[in-house]
């Protein structure tokens, strides 16, 4: 009862924090970005472990630099979903920038939309569904607080055109979806365990690597481009990058490794903004040594 509670006080803080300007609720997220980089140790060195592993040639002083800048991205970004899910559909035009291939999106053809993990993930989704007249699907992996589970369904819900899937609805409805015309949002670069994981190269290092997204576009027979977001003093910009050329092939292991190189030059663009505080190299291929 009082974890729901306070989960409830907290969504209410979230709708009031919903009405301040931008440059405010910026500013607190610069604050609490500091405060938690200093505080939780374990995700501070989580962070700067890939960092020196991905940048190798950077120094230590910038590799801590690296890994403020992106608590603080990141708790901004976690703020943001206060205006994101609460304010005026103007607000949101007047903050959300859509850019680029939109015109990939028109239309009844099958989309597959790679979106890598950056901090404005839910930005880029809801200027999706604010703009672009179509239905969306994604995957989603429900909180087990039920109350906050609730709220980030009708946040990211919010203009009724977002069909989120359970891990256990299963591929065949997810492919159902998609052949019907559906664009699937798939974040494919995080590390979700060996098990149904390839290993290949990210920054040179060998990452297990779910081949969801080759998977995905042979089977739902439809072609893949990239959903790109940056955070900025305006709010965000949120780039459709064209489709991909020549993708999927018949080689499962070598369309994940070009996920990965692509997904190294976008980071390269905004390295701090990348969600670095996930333990990316937990799984290592046999023999080799753990890094955290």
């Amino acid at each position: 009862m009082f974890g729901r509670l306070l989960s409830q006080l907290g969504i209410r803080l979230m709708r009031f924090l919903g009405l301040l300007p931008l440059t405010w609720l910026r500013a607190l997220g610069c604050l609490l970005g500091y405060l938690l980089y200093a505080l939780i140790a374990s995700r501070r060195r989580v962070a700067q472990t890939n960092l020196r592993l991905c940048f190798p040639d950077r120094s230590e002083v910038q590799i801590r630099a690296l890994a403020r800048s992106t608590f603080v991205h990141f708790v901004q970004a976690w703020l943001d979903r206060a205006w994101l899910w609460h304010a005026s559909p103007q607000v949101l035009r007047n903050r959300l920038s859509l850019t680029g291939a939109v015109d990939e999106l028109q239309g009844h053809e099958p989309v597959l939309i790679f979106v890598p993990h950056f901090v404005g993930l839910d930005a880029l989704a809801v200027a999706l569904m604010q703009r672009v007249p179509r239905q969306f699907t994604t995957i989603y992996t429900n909180q087990s607080n039920k109350v906050i589970d609730a709220w980030i369904l009708a946040g990211r819900q919010r203009f009724g055109n977002l069909r989120a899937f359970g891990r256990a609805d299963g591929v065949k409805t997810v492919l159902t979806a998609l052949r019907a015309g559906e664009p699937l949002m798939l974040g494919a670069d995080m590390n979700f365990g060996p098990e149904e994981s390839v290993f290949v190269p990210f920054y040179g290092i060998s990452a297990a690597t779910v081949p969801s997204l080759s998977r995905f576009a042979r089977l739902g027979r439809a072609k893949v481009v990239t959903g790109l977001v940056r955070l900025t003093r305006q709010g965000y910009v949120v780039q459709i990058l064209p489709r991909w050329e020549s993708f999927p092939t018949d080689d499962l292991v070598a369309d994940t490794a070009l996920m990965n190189r692509r997904l190294q030059s976008y980071i390269d663009t905004m390295p701090d903004q990348y969600f670095w505080v996930h333990k990316r190299f937990k799984d290592r291929p046999s023999g080799e040594a753990g890094v955290y």
